[in-house]
């Protein structure tokens, strides 16, 4: 972040909105760990049923998105206490918002998913060409992060002054739309590194902490723009990576490897 924008972030510190902020990121991740552990499968990970998928989905982007949408928030809700009664309520609107923009992504993220299950292409079984195509997911998700679209989002995510400035809508509706717009140029700045998130693990606690770690470096330090650029080049040889050799990988779930473990193991003696 720019050193004017965190200076405004600073000067529009509300603690209980910090607070609540704190909290529902806590209680999301908390939820996410309790309801994902142990099922993380790997590259091609079942998504479950829409219902059971859009309730876990909507947490991970609580969990996920909501510390590096913080100086938005913050400097929303202080302008939103000089201009509405209840600028706690706008405030929430704006979150509703900012997580409808991120829903729609995973519904469409989901629906692919489904397509391409429906099909049941061979040549995406993990033990024919899947870490090829792993991987050319991965690399492609690098080489958006040198794309002129992608400077264009993160602009728009590092600046949130700027936002408000060429986006303010009054009223509760104002306050959803905003948080939509915003959600908007996050997911534009996001999506890509979403689908390395698919495509390693959907289920992985530790490649959503890794992919977490990215989105807030990249939009909230103040070497973000340089970040997003060395992500780029990791991404691309983490994708070569997984092509050539993902059992190498670490982190990586290969799926089947548990069976394949078993299938190693000598077998029993049966006595007679």
């Amino acid at each position: 972040m720019p050193s004017e924008e965190a200076t405004i972030a600073q000067r529009a510190l509300r603690p209980g909105v910090v607070t609540a902020l704190v909290g529902v990121t806590l209680a999301a991740w908390v939820l996410v760990v309790a309801r994902m552990r142990g099922m993380d499968a790997g590259p091609g990970t079942d998504l479950g049923s829409a219902g059971w998928y859009l309730g876990i989905w909507v947490t991970m982007m609580a969990a996920m998105m909501l510390p590096s949408a913080t100086p938005m928030v913050l400097l929303f809700s202080k302008l939103a206490s000089g201009s509405t009664r209840r600028p706690d309520l706008a405030t929430a609107l704006f979150v509703a918002g900012y997580l409808i923009a991120w829903t729609a992504y995973g519904l469409v993220a989901y629906g692919l998913f489904r397509l391409v299950r429906g099909t049941d292409p061979s040549f995406l079984a993990w033990d024919r060409a899947d870490p090829e195509v792993t991987g050319a997911a991965i690399a492609i998700a690098g080489i958006y992060q040198l794309t002129p679209l992608k400077r264009v989002c993160l602009r728009h995510c590092r600046t949130p002054l700027s936002f408000v400035m060429h986006h303010w809508h009054k009223g509760p509706g104002g306050a959803v739309r905003m948080g939509i717009e915003h959600g908007a140029w996050c997911v534009g700045c996001c999506w890509a590194l979403m689908v390395v998130l698919f495509a390693v693990g959907v289920m992985s606690i530790t490649w959503m902490i890794v992919v977490a770690a990215i989105v807030f470096a990249e939009k909230v330090l103040p070497v973000g723009e340089r970040v997003a650029q060395t992500v780029a080049v990791v991404l691309v040889v983490l994708g070569i990576w997984v092509a050539v050799a993902p059992a190498s990988v670490p982190g990586l779930t290969r799926p089947g490897s548990e069976m394949k473990m078993d299938e190693m193991l000598p077998p029993i003696p049966v006595l007679s």
